[in-house]
């Protein structure tokens, strides 16, 4: 008997799967290359049709804008992996700003140390949304919606209104500088995306925060402590929410109230867009990047092809509302294909 006849059929290499095809297959599988696929496609198609899109001044702006739009959604998608959901991200990133500038213009603080307290603070509101998630059970739509409206509340509370003038210059610097000709914030976004990526791909506390969203009543009976891993993610959602808000004040060199309406919406697609399940436990963060350059390519685009802004929204939602049903019509398949 030879060597070969002695082979099971799974042992046996496949046959009629060209590697060109298994190759596609498996792209075709995974999210995160249709998402990076459609940056390309998009970033060509416009740059094509408009001749300022690619411009040096106008990348610059794009890499502003996606900091607060990508930093957003890695904390937002965190709490997403967990089976739950943020929508207080914009208001508190709007009023981490305002406090962060009033205690350093109203209370005398040096820029630094107005900074670490608002991050605090941040800090312990994802506490409290954690808290009242796992030991109240309050759905993480209604506590964070209640953290929206107070958040507003207090932004507008504490200003009159009236925006905060006269910052420290080092927020400017921190938001309107560059290393080499990259902006610094967009080096902000691409840090926050590389540590959650390792957090989440190369430490057990990641593979645990997968498992609390996969099924948490396995992911109880295994030991994990959900309660932890729930809290670790919304605590890392406000913390980057009030990066945004510091962010989004040097840039504007002003501390406005009206800032961060609607940025809870963005960051949700953004992840969306990226493979991020709603359900929890599934998503990369390559793919929520990629979400996240994908729409600041898409709204600066619109801009760059002078398309009415009132449409920006409305192709928001389109993308997003493709995303969802694409994501859908791809589980369903490959996991027939499967079984």
């Amino acid at each position: 008997m030879t060597a070969q006849s002695t082979l099971t059929p799974e042992q046996a290499p496949p046959r009629g799967q060209p590697a060109v095809t298994r190759l596609l297959r498996k792209l075709a599988e995974s999210p995160e290359a249709g998402v990076i696929v459609a940056c390309v496609l998009v970033f060509a198609i416009i740059a094509a049709n408009a001749p300022t899109y690619t411009s040096v001044g106008n990348l610059q702006v794009m890499g502003r804008d996606l900091a607060q739009v990508g930093i957003l959604a890695v904390g937002e998608s965190v709490v997403i992996l967990t089976g739950g959901i943020d929508l207080s991200v914009g208001a508190l990133a709007g009023l981490a700003g305002i406090l962060t500038a009033w205690f350093n213009v109203n209370q005398g603080m040096p820029a630094p140390l107005a900074i670490l307290l608002t991050l605090l603070i941040c800090a312990g509101v994802g506490v409290w949304h954690g808290t009242m998630v796992t030991r109240l059970n309050v759905p993480p739509f209604v506590i964070t919606l209640v953290t929206y409206t107070i958040a507003q509340g207090l932004a507008l509370a504490i200003t009159t209104g009236t925006p905060i003038n006269g910052i420290d210059p080092l927020f400017s610097n921190l938001s309107q500088y560059y290393i080499g000709r990259v902006p610094v914030p967009a080096l902000f976004f691409l840090g926050a995306a590389a540590i959650a990526w390792f957090a989440l791909e190369r430490t057990y506390v990641g593979r645990q925060i997968y498992a609390v969203g996969g099924n948490k009543e396995a992911a109880r009976l295994a030991g994990i402590p959900i309660a932890r891993r729930v809290t670790t993610a919304y605590v890392s959602s406000a913390v980057l929410a009030g990066v945004v808000g510091v962010l989004v004040i040097g840039r504007m060199n002003v501390a406005d109230p009206s800032v961060g309406s609607g940025w809870e919406l963005t960051a949700i697609a953004a992840a969306v867009v990226g493979g991020v399940s709603l359900f929890g436990g599934e998503g990369r963060m390559v793919g929520i990047a990629a979400g996240a350059i994908l729409l600041e390519l898409i709204a600066n685009g619109l801009l760059a092809l002078h398309v009415n802004t009132y449409y920006q929204t409305v192709v928001q939602g389109a993308v997003l509302g493709a995303a969802i049903l694409l994501d859908r019509l791809r589980a369903r398949l490959f996991g027939r294909i499967r079984r």
